[in-house]
């Protein structure tokens, strides 16, 4: 029977709380000053050693850097970045034990004109940067971001790599960088800064605003920083382009893919290297650190760090795929600490089907990723592109208005015809005539498909990117009228 003075209430064992108190789990004679995990505190220099070790790890085991091989930063002036430049200095300072033997030099594309800063704000926050570039005594180039609308067509192209990277090639490279020969000295400085014109950055804000939903103009404007990053890599002569993607950044990236139907390029998007352009290999070499080693090192250690606003700064958890991803993932690790670890080690076992690193045809116009598209007649994309068809269709006995050319005569002529029937193959109008949205989703992937279907009008696009789908749009009418005169290879019967 109960008893009224009884005590139900059992004694419960608190558990251990962690201190600062206790001793380094590496030396084991200094106290610990940093808990990064539950059971691993670390001292002030056995943290340093820890976060250096594990960031030469990962360029050291995978021999993806040559020695002598000229690298090129990507600095934006967040935390992970800066990290990363904080790193490669150490690396290659004289008190080194062993010193990174790669020639870098630092890039900063500067957003300001997308994210609707004034030219003094930006001008500010890109002189802070340069004093810390300064200071790391490489050169740097500061590129703003209306320069893409200038670049050449040839950037959505996979180019051949212009570097071996066979394994007797880099031993090789190892004791020519012994011996003295292929370092060049570093002479820190920066290259002047482009003009900015205000044509430009109206058109820069003219094709972010033709995008109707902030997912979409996120995933427009880190398509345009990749392509002017790679470009100016190119035109350097880098063959390495390194990324201060962390371990909760690509975490993030990862659910937003998946989200955006970027499934099939996922080892490419959070992978350690990527290699889609060819000559110019896209690498993530804090891919290991997360978010919270990343800020107490930065803390810790003093490391300078410029925080620039977003596109999606102050905005509320549901107004775009990217910013949800990113608190849905936040708010799981505080109750769970291996949230963020269990997603990115899913994402190491990723890969790309048949390589990610051949020139292959048919490759996105806008991410240069294989185009996924081609799927059977039952498939769910193939149901929501007869769908959309149905619902664009115009009703029955809708009539064109507008001039029709007669029958076999060019509708661009002036004054004769071209020979060919309007509009049909190696027609002189196609020269002339912007590719038309639906011409334009044929040339990309899934992925880039919906980011286009949210913009109001493709007129606003980059030159290079219309060219290009100009060029590829008359490679293919040419190859469909000598078609009967090609020979079959051997292994399509």
């Amino acid at each position: 029977m109960c008893q009224v003075e009884e005590d139900y209430q059992p004694k419960l064992q608190r558990p251990e709380e962690h201190s600062v108190s206790r001793k380094c789990v590496k030396c084991k004679e200094e106290l610990a000053a940093v808990l990064i995990r539950a059971g691993d505190p670390y001292c002030r220099s056995c943290f340093r050693d820890y976060f250096t070790h594990k960031f030469r790890a990962m360029l050291g085991k995978t021999r993806l850097i040559f020695p002598g091989e000229k690298v090129l930063l990507a600095i934006s002036g967040g935390p992970s970045s800066s990290a990363m430049l904080s790193q490669v200095q150490q690396g290659l300072s004289q008190s080194a034990q062993k010193k990174l033997r790669f020639l870098p030099a630092i890039v900063h594309i500067d957003e300001g004109g997308a994210l609707g800063l004034s030219l003094v704000e930006r001008q500010r926050l890109v002189s802070e940067l340069q004093v810390i570039f300064r200071a790391s005594g490489f050169n740097f180039y500061t590129i703003p971001l209306e320069q893409v609308l200038d670049l050449p067509s040839s950037v959505v192209n996979v180019a051949p790599p212009s570097f071996d990277q066979a394994p007797d090639s880099y031993k090789a490279a190892v004791d020519v960088d012994l011996q003295g020969a292929g370092r060049d000295p570093q002479q820190g400085g920066g290259v002047p800064e482009p003009r900015l014109d205000e044509s430009q950055t109206r058109s820069l804000q003219q094709l972010l605003g033709s995008a109707a939903t902030l997912t979409a103009r996120a995933e427009l404007l880190s398509t345009l920083r990749q392509h002017l990053l790679v470009h100016t890599a190119r035109t350097r002569g880098y063959s390495k382009l390194l990324l201060g993607e962390s371990c909760s950044r690509l975490a993030v990236r990862l659910l937003t893919c998946v989200s955006l139907g970027r499934g099939a390029h996922l080892a490419q998007d959070t992978g350690f290297s990527d290699c889609r352009f060819g000559d110019v290999t896209l690498v993530r070499p804090m891919r290991e650190f997360s978010a919270k080693e990343i800020a107490v090192y930065n803390h810790m250690f003093g490391v300078p760090t410029v925080i620039i606003p977003t596109l999606d700064t102050k905005m509320p958890e549901k107004a775009s795929i990217q910013r949800l991803s990113q608190s849905f993932v936040s708010r799981l690790q505080q109750d769970f600490p291996s949230t963020v670890s269990t997603i990115y080690r899913t994402s190491e076992k990723l890969q790309t089907a048949g390589g990610g690193c051949s020139a292959q045809d048919g490759r996105c116009l806008l991410c240069v990723c294989s185009v996924d598209t081609a799927a059977g007649k039952a498939s769910a994309l193939q149901a929501r592109l007869i769908s959309e068809q149905l619902c664009c269709q115009e009703p029955a006995g809708t009539v064109q208005v507008g001039p029709t050319p007669p029958a076999g005569q060019c509708c661009s002529a002036t004054d004769g015809e071209c020979g060919r029937p309007a509009g049909g193959a190696g027609c002189c109008s196609s020269h002339f005539r912007a590719p038309e949205k639906k011409e334009l989703q044929k040339l990309l992937c899934y992925s880039c498909q919906l980011i286009l279907r949210d913009m109001s009008s493709v007129a606003h696009l980059p030159q290079y990117i219309v060219a290009e789908a100009e060029r590829r749009k008359r490679r293919s009418l040419m190859k469909d009228e000598i078609s009967e005169f090609l020979l079959e290879e051997e292994g399509s019967s």
